[in-house]
């Protein structure tokens, strides 16, 4: 057969594949106000950089009339390509094709291109949008994701996975993106749950919305399963453009540098933080003050606003923020913030990103529903993390700093590298008043005037441990700064921290508060 016969029938078989399930389920698709698999893949990459692998991959199961059925590229698109210039791999189900469902060889599809991802050492990015575990399949689709899962582990920590969801993502099939670095989640879009409404109403008797159930809002605000929430779909796609230019391709490398910027004129550290130490502020304003350009990318905006987590520059070099949120319940640590940050400081130190905390925290929350819930447990999570982390770990009290969450917030004794102070800081055991009410409650109980005898003791207990100095006498802050210093002392110690090693112990791994 000559060539360009050879070559007009394989495109031929190429155009009948990329048509997917048909122009008929493609209709459907953006009827849903949902992209095709390849228009996706095409929309997140540089142009003409994608080169797709596995097209003509097909099932070969047999049962249920499937060898009747053809499923073109078994309802998965695998491959690889660029962003910015730098390369990725990436898989997108194709829900047009039997509903994205995953069977045998769609999960080794999958399974395949993550392989490529870890081998290669390039991000992964798995976009989903399937109704789950091709049921026609039985055990080899659980085999199929049971597989993933194994990858999704194996490669946690030595690449960045990525996980953006743009449809249903049920049942077992959720366990992946849990598994993944950050989450990214669509209005109106994205569903994630282990078992639909029609089962609950079955079992439970209850009737639940899909949305309400699992929809974007519910993971980016209540469950915390979600890292970004977007509007639409090419909102997302330009979060994980932005994402992926704060962060390094492997764990061999640090993220690239860029050129560095002053932060913006209308942040103006000084003015940012109220001297009374109960009245509110905006964090992020303080974050953005002394970043480069004033560029911040917050992480998980929506859940547990009572800590602030997420990725700026210092001098051109990506830098992890934390930071006490006093807007919120004062910026106390408890069970959800907690989780928030340790999962983020552990990502900062996997991937080789300098951390810096903002301190204004009253300690953890108290109270029977915290304890209930867990807090000592899930306290201790932020303990662990900033004591296992290697990077430099930079730490600034803006304000309060009491009790366990002044231990907790990467404090000296859990081997931080500098510890700043501003003069407005506070670090003791508790708040003022009520460490005057025990500390000298048989005083006040028995004088004649408790409440002037309260206000003198309050002021003379600020005066001797609230505020930064003894600290300070002590060498666990290192230098109390003027906080128009604070960009200056950040930018030096990032600097002088760049070749950091730290010898730990050997052994397999640590039990961290799971």
């Amino acid at each position: 057969m000559p060539l360009n016969k050879k070559i007009r029938e394989l495109k031929e078989k190429r155009e009948k594949v990329l048509l997917g399930g048909g122009e008929q389920a493609i209709e459907k698709q953006k009827a849903m106000g949902k992209r095709t698999a390849r228009e996706r893949i095409m929309t997140l990459l540089d142009d003409d950089s994608f080169n797709e692998y596995d097209l003509f991959v097909e099932h070969d199961a047999r049962d249920f009339d499937m060898d009747k059925k053809s499923l073109p590229s078994d309802g998965v698109i695998i491959g690889t390509g660029t962003i910015y210039g730098a390369p990725v791999a990436v898989f997108a189900q194709d829900f047009t094709v039997a509903g994205g469902s995953l069977g045998l060889m769609h999960s080794r599809k999958i399974t395949k291109i993550m392989d490529h991802a870890l081998k290669m050492k390039m991000p992964l990015i798995g976009i989903n949008d399937s109704g789950g575990a091709r049921i026609q399949e039985g055990v080899n689709s659980l085999a199929g994701y049971g597989e993933i899962f194994f990858r999704n582990t194996i490669s946690s920590g030595v690449i960045p996975q990525i996980s953006v969801i743009l449809g249903p993502c049920a049942g077992g099939a959720v366990y992946s993106p849990a598994l993944t670095d950050f989450v990214f989640v669509v209005d109106n879009i994205s569903k994630m749950f282990i078992t639909g409404p029609e089962v609950i109403k079955t079992v439970l008797g209850e009737e639940i919305s899909m949305e309400d159930l699992g929809g974007a809002k519910v993971h980016s605000e209540t469950s915390g399963n979600a890292h970004f929430f977007a509007r639409s779909e090419e909102e997302c796609f330009d979060q994980i453009k932005k994402l992926i230019t704060f962060i390094p391709w492997n764990n061999q490398q640090k993220a690239r540098m860029f050129d560095p910027g002053e932060p913006r004129p209308e942040y103006d550290v000084e003015k940012v933080v109220p001297v009374d130490p109960t009245m509110p502020y905006d964090v992020k304003d303080v974050i953005r003050a002394v970043g480069d350009n004033s560029d911040f990318f917050e992480i998980m905006e929506h859940y547990a606003k009572n800590i602030v987590i997420g990725f700026g520059r210092m001098g051109g070099r990506t830098t992890g923020f934390v930071a006490n949120q006093p807007l919120e319940m004062a910026g106390v640590l408890d069970v959800d913030s907690s989780d928030k940050a340790a999962r983020f400081i552990r990502y900062c130190d996997a991937f080789n990103i300098p951390i810096i905390t903002f301190v204004d925290v009253p300690g953890y929350l108290p109270g029977v529903d915290q304890e209930h819930s867990g807090v000592i447990r899930h306290g201790a999570k932020v303990l662990y993390a900033y004591s296992e982390a290697t990077v430099p770990k930079l730490t600034v009290i803006l304000r309060k700093a009491y009790g366990g969450g002044y231990i907790a917030m990467s404090s000296r004794h859990l081997r931080a590298d500098f510890v700043f102070a501003w003069p407005t800081a506070e670090i003791a055991v508790m708040g003022p008043e009520g460490a005057a009410n025990i500390i000298f409650r048989k005083e006040i109980m028995s004088s004649d005037d408790p409440d002037s005898v309260r206000r003198q003791k309050v002021e003379e207990y600020k005066a001797k441990f609230a505020n930064p100095y003894v600290a300070a006498s002590r060498g666990y802050v290192d230098a109390v700064i003027e906080p128009a210093e604070t960009r200056k002392f950040l930018l030096h110690s990032i600097a002088v921290s760049e070749n950091k090693e730290i010898q730990t112990p050997p052994k397999k791994h640590g039990l961290p508060p799971f």
